[in-house]
């Protein structure tokens, strides 16, 4: 359950801080709410655990309650409906990628899963949420998908060393001991 938690409320802050933008000259510009959202997808995969209903029923509540920070004012619109979008493509297919590693070691589960997830993730929530908005053309939204895609990736392995330590067995290992 605590992932559970940990993981609504990483996407909402990721969403409450989608347009505050760091600029590193590496890989360009990175939300502060990548940082924070890097960690969703070791979340998202320690809930596996209770099973896909359950990882699908928080990924629901977390969408319903990413539309009401709209709602309340608290967060535009445009990045709602792109958290929305990213959360159901991206989220479905890490997790239906991860239910087919079950039999897989942590590492290989969270590593393949994630390999799908990210890129999803950050294309798709940067394209809807900032294709037409004036000061994002289309060679900064690369540079965002980019640095997204470097930063989510380096925070899930850092997040899934850090939590997976327990989690290094197949699942259906796990189960029978």
């Amino acid at each position: 359950m605590r992932s559970a938690v940990i993981y609504i409320v990483a996407v909402l802050v990721a969403n409450l801080t989608a347009t505050w933008f760091l600029h590193f000259p590496i890989f360009g510009q990175v939300a502060v709410g990548t940082f924070v959202f890097g960690f969703t997808f070791t979340q998202r995969d320690r809930m596996h655990a209770k099973g896909r209903r359950f990882v699908y029923t928080v990924i629901a509540i977390t969408a319903a309650l990413s539309a009401l920070l709209s709602v309340l004012g608290q967060v535009p619109p445009r990045i709602i409906l792109a958290s929305v979008i990213a959360i159901v493509l991206a989220e479905t297919a890490d997790t239906e990628v991860y239910q087919r590693l079950l039999a897989k070691s942590w590492w290989h589960r969270v590593l393949t899963s994630n390999a799908v997830s990210i890129p999803l993730d950050s294309i798709f929530f940067n394209v809807v949420a900032f294709a037409g908005v004036a000061g994002f053309p289309p060679t900064v939204i690369l540079s965002i998908i980019f640095g997204e895609i470097v930063v989510k990736t380096l925070v899930g392995a850092v997040s899934a060393f850090w939590r997976g330590r327990e989690s290094d067995r197949p699942v259906s290992d796990r189960a029978s001991a």
